[in-house]
């Protein structure tokens, strides 16, 4: 039964486990499914400010900041107990692309080229990590919530904004992966 949970799941098995939180959530407590709005309730908790922002009943939705602790104490059980020991498999074409952007390692999740701590000094780096999560979270607060809030909860739920803003989340994407990307592993 463990090894089932270390190999990766088919999409047929992942994508329904995933689309099930959003009936669940909303049967168990009429709850929205979403991530973003966990760093608005642990602001409004920590910062006595008098800022009109988070001035409202964090308390209320705290039950979202346990859903976020238990999907960072997931990911550690994952990455410490089920993590598989085997090689990311990639397509040699892809390896010989990301070979000519001087990207070698391809035993974790995500290359050491790009994400360590060392790559965080060079332009690269910088540009990835810092630059990255600074419009990530951008985004997040411009487009009202987080691709997991908008492409699960609010296209279950038939919300129009939600559609605008998941079809943009892929414009967004395509356009990153095809020309701004190899432009920014070629530095």
């Amino acid at each position: 039964m463990l090894e089932i949970i270390k190999e990766p799941w088919p999409w047929y098995v992942a994508g329904p486990l995933i689309g099930l939180t959003v009936p669940i959530l909303l049967i168990i407590g009429n709850k929205s499914f979403g991530i973003s709005s966990s760093l608005r309730h642990i602001c409004a908790a920590c910062i006595p400010a008098n800022i009109s922002f988070f001035k409202y009943d964090w308390k209320k939705e705290s039950w979202n900041l346990f859903f976020v602790l238990g999907i960072f104490f997931g990911g550690v059980i994952a990455a410490y107990f089920l993590s598989n020991p085997n090689d990311i498999q990639i397509t040699p074409e892809l390896s010989n692309q990301l070979a000519s952007y001087g990207i070698t390692d391809h035993t974790g999740l995500v290359p050491s080229q790009l994400f360590s701590w060392e790559s965080l000094v060079t332009l690269r780096g910088f540009i990835m990590i810092i630059a990255g999560g600074f419009l990530v979270g951008f985004g997040t607060r411009y487009a009202g919530g987080c691709t997991s809030g908008h492409a699960i909860m609010g296209l279950s739920n038939l919300q129009w904004p939600s559609l605008v803003a998941t079809i943009c989340f892929m414009i967004g994407g395509f356009v990153m992966s095809l020309l701004i990307l190899p432009y920014i592993l070629s530095l």
